[in-house]
Formats: structure tokens, C-alpha cells, sequence
């Protein structure tokens, strides 16, 4: 199958005439044309948006079957009994030989030659089996999707093996929901995809030869942010598209505080929903018999917990040795967590504060924690292969 890529923007393009976004404003018109995929040359698969006529977005080929709104339409049959040329283009059927099916993964294209293409944009739809004898949960050779809105999907297709290090990865629908192209880049390093520019042409017969295969990645990454900085979504955003994630959960419960809960809640709602969930402050055990990608969120909501479970606060009743030793038992917790994460063979990302840019706290209790929080920020640093600093949702690298 010969994909050509006709347009890789959203339904107005990127950018969208007239739009004042700063997305939009670094970027010259025409720079991205509404998404529109043409395969063989006689097939086009297209978003449009209501009411807009399919010739508005891209030009009209002879004989070409278009599709308007496939991701979301309803399913269309196909088969022996589809014709090719001039009546099936303008009876809107597909050419013989050319299968449609829309799942909840997307729009499902297979092609005479046996090439499969998937095609992912806008909501799920469709059903969840498959049709004609297709095998259920194949895998595709390429995938076309929509990752700014949900990189999480790609995730699950990994997971359940319908992408493999095989299959081509193309971001389409690209639009203002990303700040620039430059930002677009970074994020699908992380996700294992890429974005080509209009015009591009995929064959799906040397597919094998540009399947990319997720290499190089830091198996210690540390993101490092103030409150509400964006670290715990900058975290998350980096391992959306993996296949399995755990999630380790450091914090309190939260009991009936309403302000906590909410947070919590805001957190899960915000996690791909086939990622697991592990609550613990053994972050050691976690990280020393662990395998796959963890994601720890994060170390200062840990330290918080060890002080509360040595006894190390201090109150200013309690004997000077006695504090000592509660100190001494934070410190030793500090030094296996450090010991885990140089010794670790998972690959795992913690997200920690930065409590060192403010003011100096007023209480005993806060200058403690502060100053053990930053230690121990320097000596999961110092093992990390990756450490950066988030302000105002904005990624500072910080080199060794």
C-alpha cells in the first residue's frame, strides 16, 4: 500500500487562518494542510469538519474513493461485491480488493497487498471485534494518529500488540494544541513516533525497514518543579505511550482533607487508565525487585512520610538523643532509596520539589525538611541519567 500524506494538520490546518494563538503566530500560513490521506491513489481517507465540502480540504483526484469523516462514521461494507473506478468513487464504495472496518481503535484499512493501516483521529468508534474473518487485535504496519490529543492510546495498542517496533508511527491532525513544532518533536522522541511533512509518502511493503524501535531512552530520570510547576504532567506526558506503567503513589491518603482528595482525584483522572497503581512509601523494594517503567510521584511527599513514620519532627519536648536517633533513621531510609535507584534495572521517573527557590521557612520543621529534601535531590541527581527543571510548564534541562 502507497499512503501519501496530502495534509498532516488538523481540520483547519496548522495554522488555522486567522487564529491568534502563539502557536499559530510562529508559524506561516500553509504550513500544515488539513489532514488527508490518499492511499494507492484512489482511496482518501479525511476529517472534515461539518458542512464542509471534501474538495475544500483537498484537491479532487480522478477515480478516488473519499471518505469523509471515517473515524467517526458508521461502519462501511465492503467485500467481494465493491467495484472499483469511476461508479465505486462516486457511489462513495471502496475499490475491489480494499477492506474498511471502524473499531474502537480507529478506522482499519487493508489493502489488496495485504498492507494494514490504521487510521486514528477524533473519538473511538466502532466496533471492538473483527470482521470477515480479520484476526482479531493484528497488528498494523502503519498508524496514523492523533497523539497530542491522547498519547495514552498509543500506549494501550502497544500493549495489546496491534503496534510493534515494526509498525510506523505518524502524527496527523497536528494543530495549535501544540505550542510549536519544536515542542511536537520532543514529545514524540518520548512516544517512539514522528511527524513528516505534507506530500510525504509511506510504502507499506519496506515498512520493516522504518519501524523504530525506542532506543536511547534514560532508564533514570528525575523532573525536578515547584508547586503547580507542570512536573507531575510533564511526567506523565513522557510515558503516555508506554505499553505498562506503574504508577507509585508516595502520599498520605488524605483522609477527609476535600483539598487533598480533589488533587488525588485530579491525578488518576489524568492517568491512562491501563496503567497500574502501587501505593507505598518502600520505594526502595519497589525500585530494588522491579522491572518495566515506574513512575514515582514523587520524593518530597516520600520524606514527608518517612519523617512522619521515624518520629523525626521535631517538637522541642523529646531528649536531644532521641532525636538524633529519629534523624539517623531518616537518613538511613535516604540512603537506600539511593542505593535502589543507582542499583535499579527498571527504568523509572521521579518527580521531586524544588523547595530551595523560595523563601527560607519560618518553622524549625520546614528549614528540616527543606534541607533534607535537597540533599537528597543532589544524590538521586548525581545517579540519574536525566534531570531537568519545570517552570511554568516549561522543561529546563540540566546537564551534567
Amino acid at each position: 500500500m502507497e499512503i501519501r500524506l496530502e495534509g498532516t494538520g488538523g481540520p483547519e490546518g496548522w495554522p488555522a487562518p486567522g487564529c491568534p494563538c502563539a502557536s499559530c503566530g510562529r508559524l506561516a500560513p500553509g504550513h500544515r494542510r488539513p489532514a488527508s490521506i490518499v492511499l494507492d491513489g484512489r482511496v482518501r481517507l479525511a476529517l472534515f469538519k461539518p458542512r464542509q465540502a471534501p474538495e475544500a480540504a483537498a484537491p479532487a483526484l480522478p477515480d478516488t474513493t473519499t471518505l469523509p469523516g471515517t473515524t467517526t462514521g458508521p461502519d462501511t461494507a465492503t467485500g467481494p461485491d465493491a467495484v472499483g473506478g469511476s461508479r465505486a468513487a462516486a457511489e462513495g464504495r471502496l475499490p475491489e480488493g480494499y477492506r474498511l472496518l471502524h473499531t474502537s481503535d480507529g478506522c482499519e484499512v487493508t489493502a489488496p497487498d495485504g498492507g494494514r493501516l490504521l487510521y486514528a483521529v477524533g473519538p473511538p468508534s466502532g466496533r471492538d471485534e473483527p470482521d470477515n474473518g480479520s484476526p482479531a487485535d493484528a497488528p498494523f504496519d502503519v498508524v496514523l494518529i492523533d497523539l497530542p490529543d491522547r498519547p495514552e492510546r498509543l500506549g494501550d495498542l502497544r500493549r495489546r500488540g496491534r503496534v510493534t517496533p515494526r509498525t510506523r508511527i505518524v502524527a496527523v491532525n497536528l494543530c495549535h494544541r501544540v505550542p510549536s513544532e519544536g515542542e511536537l518533536a520532543r514529545r514524540l522522541g518520548f512516544w517512539g513516533a514522528e511527524a513528516v511533512p505534507d506530500g510525504t509518502v509511506i510504502g507499506t511493503a519496506t515498512i520493516g525497514v522504518h519501524g523504530r524501535e525506542r532506543v536511547g531512552r534514560p532508564r533514570r530520570t528525575l523532573l525536578l518543579g515547584g508547586s503547580r510547576s507542570g512536573k507531575s504532567e510533564e511526567a506523565e506526558l513522557r510515558l503516555a505511550a508506554e505499553p505498562e506503567v506503574t504508577y507509585v503513589a508516595t502520599g498520605p491518603s488524605g483522609g477527609d482533607d476535600p483539598d487533598w482528595l480533589a488533587r488525588v482525584r485530579t491525578h488518576r483522572e489524568r492517568r491512562p487508565a491501563h496503567w497500574r497503581t502501587v501505593e507505598t512509601t518502600d520505594l526502595a523494594a519497589v525500585l530494588a525487585g522491579g522491572r518495566g517503567t515506574f513512575l514515582v510521584d514523587g520524593i518530597g511527599t516520600w520524606l514527608a512520610a518517612v519523617f512522619d513514620e521515624s518520629g523525626a519532627w521535631p517538637d522541642g519536648t523529646r531528649p536531644e538523643g532521641l532525636r538524633r536517633l529519629a534523624l539517623d533513621r531518616v537518613e538511613a531510609r535516604c540512603e537506600a532509596l539511593v542505593a535502589a535507584w543507582r542499583g535499579t534495572h527498571a527504568r523509572v521517573l521521579a518527580v521531586s520539589d524544588e523547595t530551595g527557590l523560595g523563601v527560607i521557612p519560618a518553622t524549625a520543621a520546614g528549614r528540616l525538611f527543606r534541607d533534607a529534601l535537597g540533599r537528597i535531590n543532589q544524590a538521586l541527581a548525581r545517579e540519574s541519567e536525566e534531570v531537568a527543571l519545570v517552570v511554568a510548564g516549561r522543561v529546563v534541562p540540566l546537564p551534567i
